[in-house]
């Protein structure tokens, strides 16, 4: 899928104006443009380097505490958020009331892909705490018109309540966090049949768009269809998820200049191939980034138009998985998301860990389920040699042993780099 001349022509334009904004205002863009000339965007993409998140940590460690990626005097800003630190250093972000509302906007685009609207009660089970999530999707809930009802500060059981008692129609939340509730529900002989939930919108993990993690919500949430998104606090949200489609992302490109590159040679990936995706947004000129490196793993797909009739990037499978996460097993790269698929389809089990071990420079792994059928670690380690040509062994756990997680979980146990 190629982007349209008409959107590449709106980027160009959108983009010439974000450049203006930035020189000489901001510091850190300012001495990365110096010298260059830019007359298209295939300048833009050729001529301007790639930016790291190591970049962005070093200058906030240079010039503390929110670096010189700064347009605009700092007491024009009047949003704080910050990375979860799931990779390292938690990077701070800071957004004017301008770039604030342009996040907001994308996150309507994720709801009017959803069909979610004014009618809608959409719970936010989160933590509102620094980490950007879905505070922009809070507020585009509100100016839609919809009642946002948040859930932070709650145990799972209370939410768990909130949601039928409020009548929630959308639940927001992680992947694991949706499993998670379910579980809860079962344990507190909450029957889910009485949920009046339509909408669940994942983010924040690869899940929504992994076919064996869908279904596996869906059929503990009856009537509820699961729609994914994904997004970065260094960049804002960036996919919707497709209605017809269901393991497509689409690229909000009115609002990203979105490149696939491949990681090792940064030349512009082959269409259908996998790569890395590469981000400049377009509106956040208080914090911009340009040609940011996300370690997100996409595919884009070679169609030219949708079967939603979108000609917006579309990347197959979705965030199959982040580069600095990629396992190689006896020459098989191995992505948690994939192994999240096949244990999702396996059925039976609550909850796994992933054990990454290294003996003598030769990476195996080893995965822990609870499960209530013994049988299913067999029927597990059978599913994953089919899918993957490896043999992994699995082991049960005792019941309510592994841990479970409210944000981004950690089920990949590694060895000290």
């Amino acid at each position: 899928m190629t982007t349209s001349s008409s959107t590449a022509d709106a980027q160009w334009r959108a983009l010439q104006v974000l450049l203006k904004e930035l020189v000489p205002g901001n510091q850190f863009q300012a001495a990365r443009l110096a010298g260059l000339r830019i007359d298209s965007l295939a300048d833009f993409k050729s001529l301007v380097p790639f930016t790291y998140k190591r970049e962005l940590l070093d200058d906030q460690l240079a010039h503390p505490p929110y670096g010189t990626n700064l347009t605009y005097p700092i007491d024009r800003y009047t949003r704080f958020s910050q990375t979860s630190g799931s990779t390292g250093a938690a990077m701070r972000c800071v957004d004017t009331p301008e770039s604030w509302q342009w996040m907001v906007s994308n996150w309507v685009r994720v709801f009017d892909a959803s069909e979610v609207t004014a009618q809608d009660r959409v719970f936010f089970a989160f933590s509102f705490g620094p980490f950007l999530g879905f505070w922009t999707a809070f507020d585009a809930a509100g100016r839609i018109g919809a009642l946002a009802i948040p859930g932070g500060g709650m145990r799972s059981t209370s939410r768990l309540r909130a949601i039928l008692d409020c009548g929630a129609t959308v639940l927001c939340c992680t992947p694991t966090y949706a499993l998670h509730l379910a579980e809860a529900a079962t344990e507190e002989s909450i029957d889910m049949a009485e949920s009046r939930v339509r909408r669940i919108l994942v983010a924040g993990e690869p899940g929504g768009s992994v076919p064996g993690v869908r279904a596996h919500i869906e059929e503990l949430w009856p009537g509820a269809r699961v729609m994914d998104h994904h997004g970065l606090t260094e960049v804002g949200p960036v996919t919707y998820g497709c209605p017809v489609k269901r393991d497509v992302l689409h690229v909000i490109e009115s609002s990203y200049i979105a490149e696939i590159i491949d990681p090792e040679t940064g030349s512009e990936a082959a269409k259908g191939a996998v790569g890395e995706l590469v981000l400049t947004n377009l509106g956040r000129a208080g914090w911009p980034v340009l040609r940011y490196r996300t370690g997100d793993v996409v595919r884009q797909s070679t169609d030219e138009l949708c079967a939603c009739g979108s000609s917006e990037m579309a990347l197959e499978g979705g965030i199959l998985g982040r580069a600095d996460d990629m396992v190689v097993v006896r020459g098989v790269n191995v992505y948690p998301a994939a192994i999240d698929d096949i244990v999702r389809r396996s059925g039976g089990i609550a909850e796994y860990r992933v054990e990454v071990r290294v003996e003598r420079s030769l990476t195996d792994l080893h995965i822990e389920i609870e499960a209530v059928d013994p049988s299913v670690a067999h029927r597990l380690e059978v599913a994953l040699r089919d899918a993957l040509n490896l043999r992994i062994p699995v082991s049960l756990a005792p019941p309510g042993t592994l841990p479970r997680f409210e944000l981004k979980a950690k089920r990949w146990v590694r060895p000290p780099a």
